[in-house]
């Protein structure tokens, strides 16, 4: 899934409204902003290698422990649909637990509430089959993406920790503000929530770009309120995984947090949040696929990126077969299509905003749960059959899940344009 694409869906499980402006976005992984000693140079992106921005060294995941020997807060960005985000994740992981370090994972996927199915997970006390339950009632992704993190971590008792806010309270804060929040819901996130930081804007507008395809209104205000969601997450999860370092008296304990590289990006996320109640070095690590199926080759980024840059292949699409469609929850419980993404299985199959989803293969879909893991449970190729209420109709509808090859821009350019007259 592109960048869009996440936003999209960041915005819409936030405002419940159709979102979307045609913005002049800046190149999203070479924004001169974040370490002023970083920001005006760039470093190179190689396949299977880390580059360390500080210098420009490759290195291999063996160097790393020794890089993060004084690091007790590593944050780990992901495309939540990139498997090799993820292979790269479990790799930090294993380096860092493999030197001898006592590692504990912090995850964006869980709200912290929900801490007891981690601690069952990592204590054998939950099936992998029952502990699905869980996850997709957190996080709509295929579990597996996630399921070899998940498993190292079980066989070799690495704690987990629920580090994000309830998305409730976040979808509050982006509706109605901090101050609309009861003492009882405020208590759910710090109270210290920096939100002024005109980079981390700058960041937050970037990750639209020309081909947006939505509507939002893109006032001052609405921007404000849009990042102050998103600082909500990025301090909440910096709280609460700062918080068991706090209490760790193991000087070599490190807290490895898996996030989104939105969360991750420039240390204007979760680490700038961090710093508020963290004097210790915090490191980032985010792996850059190193071919984009839009723009072609990416050969380098801003140095100020992260600290460290781990290049992936690119990939054509998503692993494991994704519905592209937006949805929320309506007060009678039934899942309300919000947005219909071009160019996915929901657009091909003729799926409008506004329709109610009622079944997919005979089954109800009662709630997110049973949605995401019936598509889960889907590979490239395979059918499904829906059923939807569309006004006072119930309407069929046949989903295909197929990958539609993007064409790259320069790639498209050169085919509309007209050939080169002939010299005479």
């Amino acid at each position: 899934m592109d960048v869009v694409r996440r936003v999209r869906r960041f915005l819409l499980g936030l405002a419940g409204v159709t979102l979307g402006v045609s913005l002049g976005a800046e190149e999203i992984l070479k924004l001169p902003i974040g370490d002023p000693a970083r920001r005006d140079r760039e470093v190179p992106v190689v396949l299977d290698a880390i580059t360390d921005t500080s210098s420009g060294a490759l290195l291999t995941p063996a160097d790393l422990p020794g890089k993060l020997a004084d690091v007790r807060l590593v944050l780990v960005g992901e495309e939540h649909i990139g498997m090799d985000f993820h292979r790269a994740q479990k790799r930090v992981i294993e380096a860092l637990d493999r030197s001898g370090r006592r590692v504990m994972i912090g995850l964006e996927m869980y709200p912290y509430p929900e801490q007891k199915w981690l601690d069952d997970w990592t204590d054998g006390k939950v099936s992998e089959e029952a502990f699905l339950d869980s996850w997709y009632r957190n996080w709509g992704y295929n579990w597996l993406y996630y399921r070899d993190i998940f498993l190292y971590a079980r066989d070799h008792r690495l704690r987990m920790f629920a580090v994000n806010a309830p998305p409730s309270i976040v979808g509050k804060v982006r509706q109605k503000g901090f101050e609309s929040l009861t003492p009882e819901e405020a208590a759910h996130i710090p109270k210290q929530i920096d939100t002024k930081s005109p980079d981390h804007l700058r960041l937050f507008k970037a990750s639209f770009d020309e081909e947006a395809s939505f509507h939002m209104g893109g006032s001052d205000a609405q921007w404000q309120a849009m990042l102050n969601a998103q600082c909500t997450w990025d301090a909440t999860m910096a709280w609460n995984a700062v918080a068991p370092l706090a209490k760790d008296p193991d000087p070599k304990a490190v807290m490895v947090v898996l996030a989104g590289m939105g969360h991750v990006q420039y240390g204007l996320g979760i680490e700038r949040q961090a710093k508020q109640w963290y004097a210790g070095r915090i490191a980032s690590v985010i792996p850059v696929a190193v071919e984009d199926e839009k723009k072609g080759p990416v050969k380098s980024v801003q140095a100020s990126y992260a600290n460290f840059v781990w290049g992936v292949p690119g990939e054509v699409g998503s692993l494991y077969p994704d519905l592209g469609l937006a949805n929320h929850v309506r007060p009678d419980q039934r899942l309300e299509v919000l947005d219909v993404e071009k160019e996915t299985p929901a657009s091909a199959a003729g799926f409008q905003v506004g329709d109610l989803l009622l079944t997919m293969d005979g089954v109800d879909l009662a709630n997110r749960e049973t949605l995401a893991r019936l598509v889960a449970a889907k590979r490239w190729g395979d059918a499904a059959a829906f059923t939807v209420k569309r006004g006072e109709e119930t309407v069929p509808l046949s989903v295909v899940f197929r990958r539609v090859v993007k064409e790259k821009k320069d790639e498209k350019a050169r085919a509309e344009s007209p050939p080169p007259s002939p010299k005479t």
